[in-house]
């Protein structure tokens, strides 16, 4: 980029650095999200397919999850990355529906190239988009059907939803089950739920039907001491945040010691001053003791002998699961220990689990932290489960939360594309246009569930159109039997914020990508000094890449 100035070119950008402007600047861009959005869009839906991602370092990731995916592909290009920012941002507020949200924003940047083609102003697209966004929210929270929080089998329809085509079919009904019980458990008064306190354990070994739900705390532990007992029922239990072992002095002293027997006293000191505290978690009438910091040899001797059964460096998030569980005060001084502070539980009990020690601390009186344990046949197919199951926990948590939903299938789609393209005739203008192109892009979803499931997509848009003609607003595509049918009566529904939060953060994107008119790239850092020129030896370095490799 330089300015001729009496003959004498003046360079404003560093040497090496790129600039792309006008058209070009916003078709590379569009091209660069839309080809994001189709690497996932074949995922999209039950007949979706999963894709194998393997990493730099050989690690495979086999799912079907959206955000996964994106965030596991090594995505170079900025206007890229902002898509990969979508399914983010989706994932954090309501868990699913982050390939939805990515699908409909790369078709919403398809639609506003042909606009651009004819000569629409990107400010008068960006415009009628960010209207025809607020209208898709008004017609959402209208048609949104409002639950009960006593209505289980409603909550399970959710959580099947989001399950669906993530590889948990077979065993789907079990674990919709283990998810809404989890989700109810923790819920607060107030409908507010923390889906930090359900703890999801991985195991691989057996099959996905031994998974089951721990009204109470699981800790991947075990206990210090053999001699301790293996299962305590009605457990006294001390939470303490303080080491069992004995003092050290905060300043620095040094004991003289000149005979044996002054050694010998010391020693006995240590010993009975390490007794002294075991005495006190004794005398507190606490039977388990879960210790967030060291247990000393000795002291492990001592409450053995006591018949305690203790664990030692759990984890604070453990911790914290366990106040909730047990009822139980985190205690973080010895001498504050006393028999107020102690939670209970039905039992706690170390059993192996695929060969491995765990802690089960079981039947608390109205346990407020609960845990999953996931079992499958290898660790991809516990690790997708894990996945399934998160989104489902998510999900059933935001339901509980707003108690809105609605139908699924594509079915709220077609009924904004079709009340969106009345709303753009009374808006008329140029906007008119844009409006009418964002109704048009949120078709793409119940298109791509067809293809898919390799039916034929205008054939069922035909179809789905012409029932929401008729007011049929809840009907959306059976992909089992490739026809338009009511998706609130078959079961599959979702929570409104996944549908709000995903169209709104969808036009946000692409109004964005689409404002931007000039693309100044710097140029690439050079390489540190005493490194050789092509890079790190034998690496090949980034000369070695095909050219243009290095735009994407």
């Amino acid at each position: 980029m330089s300015q001729q100035l009496g003959g004498q070119p003046i360079l404003i950008l560093k040497e090496g650095s790129s600039r792309t402007r006008g058209r070009d600047a916003q078709g590379m861009n569009i091209t660069a999200a839309k080809a994001v959005a189709s690497a996932v869009r074949t995922t999209l839906g039950p007949k979706g397919m999963d894709k194998m991602l393997v990493d730099t370092i050989g690690d495979v990731v086999i799912t079907n999850d959206g955000v996964t995916i994106l965030k596991e592909m090594d995505i170079e290009h900025p206007a890229a990355k902002m898509m990969v920012e979508i399914a983010k941002t989706q994932d954090d507020e309501v868990g699913d529906g982050t390939t939805t949200a990515v699908v409909i924003s790369g078709e919403l940047l398809k639609r506003a190239e042909d606009l651009l083609e004819q000569d629409v102003h990107p400010t008068v697209i960006a415009q009628g988009y960010r209207q025809a966004s607020e209208k898709a929210k008004e017609i959402l929270n209208a048609i949104a059907i409002k639950v009960k929080p006593s209505d289980t089998e409603m909550f399970k329809k959710i959580a099947e939803t989001a399950m669906t085509g993530k590889g948990a079919e077979a065993s789907k009904d079990k674990l919709c089950d283990l998810v809404v019980k989890a989700v109810t458990m923790v819920a607060d008064e107030d409908g507010i739920v923390d889906k930090d306190y359900i703890k999801v354990e991985k195991k691989v070994g057996g099959s996905t039907d031994d998974s089951e739900i721990i009204e109470g705390v699981l800790i991947d532990k075990e206990r210090v001491h053999p001699a301790m007992p293996k299962k305590v029922k009605d457990a006294q239990i001390l939470l303490l945040n303080a080491a069992v072992e004995f003092k050290k002095t905060e300043v620095d002293a040094e004991i003289n010691i000149t005979s044996p027997d002054q050694l010998q006293a010391f020693l006995d000191e240590e010993e009975r001053m390490i007794k002294n505290i075991v005495d006190k978690i004794v005398a507190s009438g606490a039977n388990v003791l879960f210790c967030q910091k060291g247990i000393d040899d000795i002291a492990q001797h001592y409450l053995a002998k006591a018949g305690i059964f203790a664990t030692r460096r759990v984890k604070k998030s453990d911790m914290e699961k366990l106040v909730r569980a047990t009822g139980a005060s985190l205690v973080s001084s010895i001498d504050a220990i006393s028999g107020e502070e102690l939670g209970f539980a039905g039992k706690v009990e170390e059993r192996k689990v695929s060969g491995e020690e765990m802690i089960f601390v079981e039947e608390c009186k109205n346990p407020k932290a609960v845990s999953i344990i996931i079992r499958g046949g290898t660790e991809h197919v516990v690790d997708e489960l894990d996945r399934a199951i998160e989104d489902a926990l998510r999900v059933v948590g935001v339901v509980y939360e707003d108690m809105k939903l609605v139908a699924g299938g594509g079915a709220p789609e077609i009924e904004l594309s079709l009340r969106l393209r009345e709303y753009a005739a009374s808006v008329g203008g140029r906007a008119q246009l844009a409006i009418e192109a964002f109704a048009s892009a949120l078709e793409i979803i119940p298109r791509t569930l067809a293809e898919n499931a390799g039916l034929d997509p205008i054939d069922m848009l035909v179809e789905l159109r012409a029932a929401h003609e008729k007011g049929k607003k809840t009907f959306g595509l059976n992909v089992f039997e490739g026809k338009a049918e009511d998706m609130l009566k078959a079961g599959v529904v979702e929570p409104l914020r996944v549908k709000t939060q995903a169209i709104a953060s969808a036009a946000e994107a692409a109004v964005m990508i689409l404002r931007i008119d000039d693309v100044i790239a710097a140029s690439r850092s050079a390489a540190p000094e005493g490194m050789p020129p092509e890079g790190m030896g034998g690496m090949g370095g980034m000369g070695g890449m095909p050219p243009g490799m290095g735009d994407f």
